[in-house]
Order: C-alpha cells, then sequence, then structure tokens
C-alpha cells in the first residue's frame, strides 16, 4: 500500500488542469511526499482527497505536472525516520504530513527541503517552528491547535453531565503532541473542578481494553480522547468501549462521533488538509517555508451522535442541541 495508488479502493482522483507556464520549468514534474502518522482508513483517505482535489484546481495534474509518493507509519512512530529516508531518496520536492510524529521525523531527517504540516498541534512548542507567523525554518502549513480546544471539550461534557466530577483522558504515549494536550486538559480540568485520570496507552488496540478497565475502577464519569492519527483507525473500537463500560466520551473530529462516540468538537479536517495544497502551491511557486505563516482553523463542528445519548441514558440540552453542526440520529 505505501508503494502503490494513493487512493486504492476508493477512487484515484484525477488531476486534470495543466500548470500555469510561469510557475515550472517546461515538462517539469513535481514530485510530492505525503507522509501519514496513521493508517490508510478510508475516512482519513478522504482527508487526502480534499489535498489532492485543491491542488487540481490550483492547476496541478496528477501523472502530468505532479506524481505522489505516499507512506503510511500506521501508528508506528518507529517507521517514520525509515519513511522520510525512502521519500528524501526518492528526490521528493516537498513533504506534506499528517500527524505530528511524522513532522517531527521529517523534521529530523532533512532541513533542506520544504515541509507542509496538515495537521497537528502547537508547533511552536514542539519546536518545529520559532513562531507561527515567522516559521524561520523548512516547516510551515496549518495546525489543527487541538490542544486549545481541550477546554472547551472538557466543557461540553460537563454542560451535558453537570454532576460529573472526575474524567479520564486517554492519550497515545508515543507522541509527543499528545503529552502536550494532556497537559493543557489537566489545566483545563482543574478550572472546572474536575479530576482528571491520565491514561497513556500505545497506539494499538490491545492496550485499549485494559486502558477503559482502569478508568473504570477509578471512578471516571466521562472519557476525552486526545486527537491521534494513530488512534483514528481504532476510532470505532474505542467508541464501542466508552459505550460497553457506560463513559460519555468526547473526541476531536466528526469521523469520531460518526463511529458511535458521544461529541466531536474540532476543527474541519477537510479544510485543514485543502488549505495545507495552498502551501505546496506557493512553495513550488518559489516562496520559502520560513517566510510563511502557519495558519489554525477557522472552520469548527460540533457534533452530537443522539443514539449514543439514548444508549447512554443521557438527555441532550436544547441549548447543546441548537449548537451543533450535525446531529447524529
Amino acid at each position: 500500500m505505501d508503494r502503490r495508488t494513493f487512493l486504492a479502493g476508493t477512487g484515484t482522483v484525477l488531476l486534470g488542469a495543466p500548470f500555469a507556464a510561469e510557475a515550472q520549468q517546461v515538462g517539469k514534474v513535481w514530485r510530492i511526499g505525503l507522509l501519514d502518522y496513521g493508517s490508510s482508513d478510508p475516512a482519513r483517505l478522504a482527508w487526502w482527497r480534499a489535498f489532492q482535489d485543491r491542488l487540481r484546481e490550483l492547476g496541478y495534474a496528477d501523472g502530468q505536472n505532479v506524481v505522489f509518493q505516499p507512506r503510511w507509519g500506521n501508528g508506528q512512530v518507529s517507521r517514520l525516520q525509515g519513511l522520510v529516508t525512502e521519500l528524501v531518496a526518492a528526490r521528493v520536492d516537498i513533504l506534506v504530513t499528517a500527524g505530528n510524529p511524522a513532522t517531527l521525523a521529517a523534521k529530523q531527517v532533512t532541513s533542506s527541503i520544504p515541509i507542509v504540516t496538515a495537521t497537528g498541534p502547537d508547533p511552536v512548542e514542539l519546536g518545529l517552528v520559532a513562531s507561527l507567523a515567522r516559521p524561520g525554518g523548512n516547516v510551515t502549513g496549518v495546525t489543527s491547535i487541538s490542544s486549545e480546544l481541550s477546554a472547551k471539550r472538557l466543557g461540553l461534557l460537563k454542560e451535558l453531565i453537570p454532576q460529573v466530577s472526575r474524567m479520564a483522558a486517554l492519550w497515545d504515549r508515543a507522541a509527543r503532541g499528545s503529552a502536550l494536550n494532556v497537559r493543557d486538559t489537566e489545566v483545563a480540568a482543574r478550572s472546572l473542578g474536575i479530576a482528571l485520570q491520565s491514561v497513556a496507552v500505545r497506539p494499538d488496540p490491545r492496550d485499549y481494553d485494559a486502558a477503559f478497565v482502569a478508568m473504570k475502577r477509578a471512578g471516571a464519569g466521562a472519557v476525552i480522547v486526545v486527537q491521534s492519527s494513530a488512534f483514528f483507525a481504532s476510532r470505532q473500537r474505542i467508541a464501542d468501549l466508552a459505550l460497553t463500560h457506560r463513559l460519555p466520551s468526547v473526541v476531536g473530529s466528526k469521523e469520531w462521533a460518526e463511529a458511535g462516540g458521544l461529541i466531536s468538537y474540532g476543527a474541519d479536517f477537510p479544510d485543514l488538509f485543502r488549505r495545507a495544497a495552498v502551501f505546496v502551491d506557493k512553495i513550488l511557486k518559489g516562496a520559502k517555508p520560513a517566510d510563511l505563516p502557519m495558519e489554525q482553523p477557522s472552520k469548527f463542528e460540533l457534533v452530537i451522535n443522539l443514539k449514543t445519548a439514548k444508549a447512554l441514558g443521557l438527555t441532550i440540552p436544547p441549548s447543546l442541541l441548537g449548537r451543533a453542526d450535525e446531529i447524529i440520529q
């Protein structure tokens, strides 16, 4: 899968319009490396398809003036540096990353090839850029600022279950960005008078069962699933475990609520990937990553799964339903 068609099983995007002559040498074919910490889940492929769609609108024709070199980390940090090395050896002109471990690995391997992030937490705290306004190196792109949304997500659960006094935070121990998110979640929990149990797991389905048993044993009344590319492919399993253990859950993207999570609140991820394509376009036309300010999300989505709420015996307040962008029946 790593070396074959990027959108296998979902329909390859046909990129059509010719690239403007002034933007490239005649006959130039740009090589774009795509590195994802997660796996080739159909919903995740849809995010990358949004990226390719936007590139097509900007004049990049797949197989004509651009080719894609995809690699998947499958939630294994240990794979990433080797995958970046492969892409560098393939002489890619630019790297596009999803998930902070992928970006960190790319940055460690190359300081010369431009790197555009499509998702990820605070890149300044991760040491990827000097500042959002002036990145200063070879990394730029879009951040999903999931850390800054922690208070909002906890607040939604508190609004739904006012009596809850203890929650658990499930996070990916292999991802540095997840640790930052947990820290910010702990701060938000204290401000709401909530005791937060930190539950770190490997991105391995075998660890999830034990994690939920530990949450219930410690008296958690709800769970926040900290955003992680590695968790994404297991979102159905995690949502099922939360329901089995009768733990209302809040997560970071609507795909989780569609899989059975109670509430999701976070950035519109297809929009982030489309915006990452604009960065790629600017860099291929001569802009330097160091000079391109990083962008934060402008579109957020609140999704509520009423079927899950009913299974948990919860009634969603009308005030919360009225703010939802989507309600799953």
